[in-house]
């Protein structure tokens, strides 16, 4: 099997203390993600990790930059491997200004495997009205969707919905019935949904999932609200778990910024965000990982060897 990376995007997680009357980590019932980090929480104190299939790296979204880390500045700098935040100089959000997407625009880890002939997703589906309004211009795209676009590569729609070759955000499907109106589109069980991510990332040189409902639920939501989303995405990585072959590729996790930890008010935190790197060759990787810049360096090492032909792993 050819070696490739499914990258899990998380919007707005980072490591908090243990406190559960505010930080949903400290209660959520997440046996998968505590297996990932030696039966620990993911909280401020956890500290670098090494399980037995996972590395666990608490990362910098700050980048040297002053304020509280944003959605566009960290996306970008996720996607770029470049310090976002000190080139613009400022951290920025939600959606990417002018200068960030001339940035993405010139250089991104979606066009770096297209222009090496390989093959890349984002492989989560939008209904026709976000379409309509990206088109339409009336919505600017995130800096991850503003990233694929740079390369050429399609935002999917509903016909991956029905399909089952790209996942709602909420990886089971129960938003495109319960917000969106539709009535036959799929629901999986989140170990289902799971499984199915895997297998559809199996398609592509770089598969990018991004969950952004953990934002959202931070900005303003509970911590019974944030408790249960973390126990739908240990169900998705149960699947997952259970779908990969640690030889066939990197699995990562990471974060834009944190925010969903810390719910005692609802605005982003500074804090660091947790990076979970599952696969043969992870503990490499992990080593080069200290910063949101230091993600796309470590799938390329993956990806490629240094003469820039393709690396063969597993």
């Amino acid at each position: 099997m050819k070696s490739h990376v499914l990258l899990i995007f998380l919007d707005g997680i980072g490591l908090g203390t243990d406190d559960p009357q505010t930080n949903p980590f400290a209660v959520a019932n997440t046996p998968t993600l505590l297996s990932l980090t030696n039966g620990r929480r993911w909280l401020n104190s956890t500290g670098i990790q090494y399980a037995e299939r996972a590395v666990f790296v608490p990362t910098d979204p700050r980048l040297g930059v002053n304020g509280r880390p944003q959605s566009a500045s960290g996306q970008a700098a996720i996607l770029t491997g470049k310090n976002i935040p000190e080139m613009i100089g400022e951290h920025y959000g939600p959606r990417p200004n002018p200068a960030i997407r001339s940035i993405l625009a010139q250089d991104n880890l979606f066009k770096r495997v297209v222009a090496r002939g390989g093959t890349a997703a984002l492989i989560e589906a939008y209904p026709p009205r976000f379409h309509d309004a990206i088109n339409s211009g009336k919505r600017l795209a995130s800096s991850y969707q503003q990233a694929l676009v740079e390369a050429g590569l399609p935002l999917f729609g509903e016909d991956k919905i029905y399909s089952g070759e790209a996942l709602s955000v909420d990886w089971v499907g129960k938003g495109w019935r319960s917000e969106l109106g539709y009535t036959d589109t799929p629901i999986y069980e989140p170990a289902e949904a799971g499984k199915r991510m895997v297998e559809i990332s199996r398609q592509y040189d770089f598969a990018f999932f991004s969950h952004w409902m953990s934002d959202v639920v931070g900005h303003r939501g509970t911590v019974a609200e944030g408790a249960e989303l973390l126990e739908l995405f240990d169900g998705v990585m149960a699947g997952a778990l259970d779908e990969w072959d640690d030889d066939e590729g990197l699995l990562i996790i990471t974060s834009d910024h944190g925010n969903l930890e810390d719910l005692s008010h609802k605005k982003h935190t500074e804090n660091d965000v947790p990076t979970v790197i599952i696969g043969a060759g992870r503990e490499e990787i992990a080593s080069s990982i200290h910063t949101l810049a230091d993600i796309t360096p470590g799938i390329e090492t993956f990806l490629y060897d240094r003469s820039g032909n393709e690396a063969t792993h597993g």
